[in-house]
């Protein structure tokens, strides 16, 4: 059973950075796409960026395209999220996920995590 664990989440002025670390155990982190998604208040929860099972491939929804960045550290188990220059409404609960797959779309999630909190000030 896999267990994911987010942390790095904040208060940002607007402009800001913030790294999300997504840390996992069990299973076989290696062999599927890892995944970000955030939910505001309110609304669905929508997807934010996946990385393949190498990390050769990854894609990023138009909303953060040239300001978020995903990478993964396979020896540690990790995902990352860099974000940058931050707006007001990128604020949000980021889940980390992991694929059924070993791609990045479609992004099939088998596993959440439960969230850290991004708050970014105007």
């Amino acid at each position: 059973q896999a267990q994911l664990v987010e942390s790095g989440g904040g208060l940002v002025q607007a402009g800001g950075s913030l790294r999300l670390s997504c840390a996992t155990s069990g299973g076989t982190f290696s062999s599927h796409g890892m995944g970000w998604f955030r939910q505001a208040p309110g609304l669905e929860r929508e997807f934010v960026a996946a990385i393949s099972r190498s990390g050769n491939i990854t894609y990023y929804e138009d909303f953060v395209k040239g300001r978020f960045s995903i990478s993964r550290d396979n020896a540690k188990n990790t995902v990352y999220l860099q974000m940058n220059s931050l707006k007001p409404e990128d604020s949000a609960v980021y889940y980390c996920a992991i694929s059924r797959a070993v791609g990045t779309i479609p992004f099939d999630v088998n596993y959440w995590g439960q969230g850290t909190q991004v708050t970014v000030s105007s």
